[in-house]
């Protein structure tokens, strides 16, 4: 059922595929992509719409309830300071499991870069089970079993999830624009992701929602311009990539 913190996420989802169909070539684009690729993003939507958020609430709010049921709504916060809690220090454990997947992760995490037009479908490209390694599916639901009134919280999830969306489209302002001009200097752009998407620099911008955490971090790298190039290698099956992200030696 979709509650009023989902319709956001939804109406995100198809204006950002509205949008993306009318920029020149991207009907090609979706004309030459692989079947293995549609198969890959529609699963991995499938999984981070509607499994992840029937875990976190079926399984682990639920279950906390039932382990520990008198820690629950415990936390009282103003919405605002739980909105904030969401957006900005979530973001910035995000930045870390980010870079964890990045090195020791990788074998789990390297499917997601094999995108090589970013659109929002291929925003949850993943192995199927990859998200099991992203904290949101945990501290998502701890948070919410947690805080006596989760409805800041809950916008919180709300926004991230939809600049996932946006960061992974090619619509991002144009470097010579008002809006880059103010968004660029804090907020992680399609442009900025774009260049972590490519081989050559995907040990770079590892941040969500804000920049400040690979500024602070020297891992902050800027593209003024579109990356042509994305996506890596791999020599993983279909089956691999659903499955068993590894190389079978």
């Amino acid at each position: 059922m979709m509650t009023v913190f989902d319709a956001p996420i939804l109406l995100t989802f198809w204006l950002l595929i509205a949008l993306s169909l009318k920029r020149p070539k991207a009907w090609q684009q979706l004309r030459h992509k692989p079947k293995a690729d549609w198969i890959l993003d529609v699963c991995g939507l499938i999984v981070q719409g509607i499994i992840i958020p029937a875990m976190q609430i079926g399984l682990l709010y639920k279950g906390l309830h039932w382990l520990w049921p008198q820690a629950a709504d415990g936390l009282t916060i103003s919405p605002f300071v739980s909105f904030l809690l969401c957006v900005v220090l979530i973001d910035y454990g995000y930045y870390w499991n980010h870079r964890w997947l990045h090195t020791h992760g990788w074998a789990i995490h390297q499917v997601h870069h094999t995108v090589t037009h970013l659109d929002v479908l291929g925003t949850s490209r993943n192995s199927l089970w990859s998200s099991l390694f992203i904290l949101y599916l945990w501290v998502h639901a701890l948070m919410l079993y947690w805080l006596k009134d989760p409805s800041g919280y809950l916008w919180g999830i709300s926004l991230t999830a939809m600049l996932d969306l946006w960061r992974h489209s090619q619509l991002g302002p144009k470097p010579n624009d008002l809006l880059y001009a103010f968004l660029s200097p804090w907020l992680t752009l399609p442009q900025d992701h774009a260049l972590h998407h490519s081989e050559q620099m995907c040990t770079y911008n590892f941040g969500a929602n804000l920049k400040l955490w690979d500024r602070l971090h020297d891992t902050a790298k800027t593209a003024a311009d579109d990356v042509s190039t994305l996506g890596i290698k791999t020599s993983l099956s279909l089956w691999q990539k659903l499955f068993y992200p590894f190389e079978l030696s």
